[in-house]
């Protein structure tokens, strides 16, 4: 994304409600739950899964054409092992543009909403220039650059149109309330953390994911959640910048380093 003042680190609080966005549909969830990628699976390498996923937005929105080059070969490595097998529910592969697509439009969505929650409202023009400049999130994973719908207005059209693919079959939907519970982190985190990641996630979660998950959320949920966002977003726009973007500037210098001494990206 052009503008780097744009680039919000307080934005990781709703992670994990995106993973959710993205694994309802059951290309992408099936796809990750059955990955035969050891490297890339969350609740065994948790910290490593966890940096690729975060050095890749860092690359997708701030690297130069160059870093998100080697950024996508290195993803193209792990996906070619991302298909389905005969005994999957579902067919899927990772370099379905279809299911690319879907989630550069989680990512997005995700971006924009935490923008708008923690630094305010976008007006019309800024949303679009916002818009615009956020194909990259696809682009540096496999999505054809024609695929991104070409206007702010035609996305919001894909993207209601696309909620009635949404599915949560119940091994998908295991696996994601473990992921909003914590559990794939080292004991005692999940019992420290876990009860408050549910609720920033399930606060930031648009009510069709949080209905097929069967997550409850009530009006008073909802209150101590926008009283939580009024918090952050407070304090996320009396810092500098540099530090507002805090982590992505540490994650692309990590992935810069990596490039430099031959390092694995993913």
């Amino acid at each position: 994304m052009p503008d780097e003042n744009a680039v919000v680190g307080a934005a990781f609080l709703a992670g994990g409600a995106n993973v959710i966005m993205q694994l309802a549909r059951p290309g992408v969830g099936y796809g990750v739950l059955e990955s035969r990628v050891e490297s890339g699976r969350l609740e065994r390498h948790p910290v490593k899964r966890t940096r690729t996923t975060f050095s890749y937005l860092a690359v997708a929105m701030m690297g130069t054409p160059e870093e998100k080059a080697a950024y996508r070969k290195a993803v193209n490595a792990q996906h070619a092992q991302v298909r389905s097998t005969e005994d999957s529910p579902v067919r899927y592969n990772a370099f379905d543009p279809d299911l690319q697509l879907w989630v550069a439009a989680c990512l997005y969505r995700g971006f924009e909403d935490t923008h708008q929650a923690f630094l305010g409202p976008l007006r019309r023009e800024e949303r679009e220039r916002f818009y615009q400049s956020a194909a990259t999130l696809g682009t540096t994973l496999q999505m054809p650059a024609e695929a991104w719908p070409p206007d702010r207005d035609a996305f919001e059209e894909y993207w209601t149109g696309s909620l009635d693919r949404i599915r949560i079959d119940e091994p998908v939907r295991r696996f994601l309330l473990d992921l909003a519970d914590l559990k794939f982190l080292p004991r005692p985190l999940p019992a420290l953390l876990g009860r408050f990641h549910r609720f920033v996630t399930t606060g930031f979660l648009p009510e069709p994911f949080r209905a097929r998950l069967g997550l409850p959320w009530s009006a008073g949920d909802q209150r101590r959640f926008e009283r939580l966002v009024a918090a952050v977003g407070l304090l996320v726009r009396l810092q500098p910048p540099s530090l507002r973007r805090f982590p992505y500037d540490l994650l692309l210098w990590d992935v810069r380093r990596r490039i430099r001494t031959g390092k694995p990206l993913v």
